[in-house]
């Protein structure tokens, strides 16, 4: 889409999603400012930083009498919102809250129903209050904003620049071979959405002024074609050469083995309980698609995932091989390998202990 260039304001803008939008805008000719703390990253080239602190009202005034035609927020904690609020709003054209789907209160099923929200200057940054959170973060923008603000809840983020590894943990493994451990069912639905096709949707949107209420995510697929997404994708990239040997293993025993669903250090990422979180991984992707929002298929998402990453891989989620190992012989009535603990010793994609990531 061409536009005039615009003054665009990314709060945050030195990790991941904010620094993919803070990336693209300047690629698509943006006169681009980052605002943030300078601790979770370098901003991308080609914008003006703006050091602030959000942990205080007086650490904003770095943007009061600033004005922009695009701001994009990706802020957690209710208490963040306000005073940005106070200091931009005024000044703003358009507003883009990047909020979750962890704002609806039913997981099991699809519903619009959103928790209550907490205290809108609550300063809480537990990921137990992350949906609630989200849930007053929004509000702020609605009552500040009006119809000049768009929220948009994604579900699960995945591509370059993500830490939590709940995609890359299976490119890896596969690259990796033998007997591959496969979560529960294959038809347990699992949704996504690519870190680039979500930014080019956010500056798309701010350039038709697009507002209202949208869930950000693709189509959802069943866990097992997901699997034989990436195989495909890898075997095209030419990194493994012949289709993953995966033992799907239940639900059931995964929990006695206290595997970790979702994220997180000895975790299976994209695995979640079903059917207690199945809505979580069927929400509409249809209403995004309409309003502009254009989706890579998994295997591009995959392949861009694996050329950022292969060259220098570090795995900061996901299981361990010998965990992988004692689960499998557990579902085989086995005794596991000795030989697996060399894999961990040695292994090119190696997994450091973590605590979990927000969702």
């Amino acid at each position: 889409m061409s536009t005039q260039p615009k003054r665009v304001l990314v709060l945050g803008g030195t990790a991941y999603l904010s620094r993919t939008i803070a990336r693209t805008a300047v690629e698509r000719g943006h006169r681009v400012t980052v605002a943030a703390r300078g601790t979770s990253g370098e901003p991308p080239e080609g914008v003006e930083f703006v050091k602030i602190d959000r942990s205080s009202p007086e650490g904003v005034e770095a943007l009061r009498g600033r004005e922009f035609d695009a701001v994009f927020d990706v802020a957690r904690i209710p208490a963040h919102v306000g005073p940005v609020l106070d200091v931009l709003a005024e000044g703003a054209g358009y507003w883009s809250f990047i909020s979750s789907i962890s704002v609806y209160a039913k997981n099991d099923v699809v519903s619009d129903e959103v928790h209550e929200p907490t205290a809108p200057d609550s300063t809480d940054p537990s990921g137990k209050v992350y949906g609630v959170s989200k849930v007053a973060c929004e509000n702020l923008v609605r009552e500040r904003l009006g119809d000049r603000a768009l929220v948009t809840r994604p579900g699960l983020i995945v591509g370059p620049g993500d830490t939590s590894d709940r995609l890359g943990y299976w490119p890896l493994r596969f690259s990796e071979g033998g007997e591959i451990l496969a979560p529960g069912a294959k038809d347990r639905p699992v949704q996504w959405i690519d870190v680039q096709d979500y930014a080019n949707w956010l500056l798309d949107a701010a350039d038709a002024k697009l507002t209202g209420t949208f869930d950000a995510i693709g189509d959802h697929v069943g866990m097992g074609a997901f699997l034989d997404g990436i195989a495909e994708a890898l075997l095209e990239e030419g990194v493994i050469d012949e289709l993953p040997r995966l033992t799907w293993v239940s639900q059931e025993l995964l929990l006695e083995q206290k595997v970790a669903p979702w994220t997180g250090h000895e975790s299976l990422g994209f695995w979640v309980v079903s059917p207690d979180y199945d809505g979580h991984g069927c929400r509409p992707a249809g209403p995004a698609v309409a309003a502009g929002l254009r989706l890579s298929s998994l295997q591009e998402t995959v392949k861009r995932w694996w050329r950022a990453n292969a060259a220098s891989p570090m795995l900061r989620a996901g299981l361990s091989r010998v965990r992988e190992g004692e689960v499998l012989a557990a579902w085989h009535g086995t005794e596991p390998d000795p030989e697996l603990a060399r894999y961990d010793r040695e292994r090119a994609f190696r997994v450091p202990p973590a605590t979990a990531s927000p969702a």
